[in-house]
This record gives structure tokens, C-alpha cells and sequence, in this order.
């Protein structure tokens, strides 16, 4: 576990600084903070130009320039959030990638202990290797032949 967790610090620590300033605003833009300032900036924005706080002047009766705004922030917060998600999913698949090793190892290693105990079984005399459900787990996967047919399946539905 702690290897893990010294990898995971480790990619942090090789991210680059684009990426962490990516990273920081995509979490500072979905937290509550966010919104609040917001609702203050916007909120104050809409009631100073209806003309509701008399001691600011009207600058935008239109709201074209908030609009304007609204949509330049929304680009930049868009493009933040699709930079965090690129660095997520790389992330994601290394880590279907040693999920599928692991899987692999241990079905191999399975298949190699399910041989040993039906010879095991054999010397002592036990029929094991009639069963046909021993037989099948003592066969190896490819793992390439597993691969086509998830594509297989995908393709039919």
C-alpha cells in the first residue's frame, strides 16, 4: 500500500506546472468558495445595473459586457476542467493497465497451482483430471483472445 501511495505523490511531484496550475483552478472552481463569490460578484453586478444600489452608476443596462464575461470565464473553466480529466484518465488507464497485469499473473498462477493439485490428486490416487471443470481452469488464457472478444462484443451492441 505504501508503494502506492509513494507512486501516486511521485506522479503529483512530475506533473508540470501547467498541469498544476490546471489542477488548482479545477478544484478551486468546484468548491462552494467558488460559487459564493460568484453569487456576491454577479449578484451585485445585476442589482447595480437595474438601478437597485443607487450610490454605483449604471455601467452595463445592456448586461452585454456580463454576458461577455460569462461566456470568455466559461471557455478558460472548460478548458481547465478537460486538462484535469486528460491528466485523470491517464492516470486511470496505468492503472487499468496493472489491474489487467495482476489479473493476468494471478489467472497464471491459478492455472499453474490447479495443475499441481490435480497431480497431487493423481498420485494419491484421485481422479481429478476427469472433471472437466479442472481441465478448463487448467488451461492459460490469452490474453489477446480475451481482448477480441470484449471488442467483439462491444462492436454487436
Amino acid at each position: 500500500m505504501q508503494a502506492l501511495e509513494d507512486r501516486r505523490r511521485a506522479e503529483v511531484a512530475a506533473a508540470t506546472p501547467q498541469e498544476r496550475i490546471a489542477e488548482t483552478i479545477t478544484r478551486f472552481t468546484g468548491s462552494m468558495t467558488f460559487v459564493y463569490i460568484h453569487l456576491a460578484v454577479y449578484g451585485a453586478w445585476i442589482l447595480t445595473n437595474l438601478g437597485l444600489i443607487s450610490f454605483i452608476p449604471k455601467f452595463d443596462e445592456s448586461f452585454v459586457i456580463l454576458a461577455m464575461e460569462a461566456s470568455v470565464e466559461a471557455i478558460f473553466l472548460s478548458t481547465f476542467v478537460l486538462i484535469s480529466q486528460n491528466r485523470m484518465a491517464a492516470a486511470a488507464d496505468k492503472r487499468a493497465d496493472l489491474d489487467l497485469q495482476i489479473s493476468l499473473l494471478a489467472e497464471h498462477e491459478l492455472t499453474k497451482l490447479s495443475e499441481l493439485v490435480v497431480a497431487i490428486a493423481e498420485r494419491m490416487d484421485i481422479r481429478a483430471s476427469a472433471d472437466p471443470e479442472l481441465q478448463e481452469v487448467q488451461k492459460d488464457i490469452a490474453p489477446e483472445a480475451v481482448l477480441d472478444e470484449i471488442a467483439a462484443q462491444q462492436e454487436k451492441t
